[in-house]
């Protein structure tokens, strides 16, 4: 971390250089799974993802804040799911949501993709 950021240098993040990604404008993934990650995802222990958006659960477990709720939103989330939204962390963002339909960029959801954006009256992705 650099004097004056409040964030790690950013990681690379291919999902913004994909023409026409669905995922920049869904969000769905974000309003409908837990998120649960290794604490050594956490800034204060060396990894990217802002301490403030996440509870620890353990020793070894956090979870992103929101992503327990009924309905769940991770508090990273940002905009509108459906129309314009996006992770306000994206270049932090923790290992499962990294993990998490990989090919969707891409334009090919997987089931969990599909399910989530079910949930939110969206049409499952190629």
């Amino acid at each position: 971390m650099t004097a004056g950021r409040p964030f790690p240098a950013p990681l690379p993040a291919p999902i913004a250089s994909v023409p026409d990604n669905p995922c920049l404008s869904c969000g769905a993934c974000c309003a409908s799974f837990r998120v649960d990650f290794s604490c050594e995802e956490l800034q204060s222990r060396g990894g990217s993802v802002p301490d403030g958006l996440a509870v620890e659960l353990s020793d070894h477990t956090a979870r992103m804040r929101g992503s327990d709720h009924q309905p769940p939103r991770c508090a990273a989330l940002v905009g509108q799911v459906g129309l314009r939204a996006s992770c306000g962390i994206h270049e932090w963002r923790p290992g499962p949501c990294r993990e998490f339909a990989l090919l969707a960029p891409l334009g090919r959801g997987d089931e969990a993709c599909t399910r989530a954006r079910a949930r939110h009256g969206l049409a499952a992705l190629g």
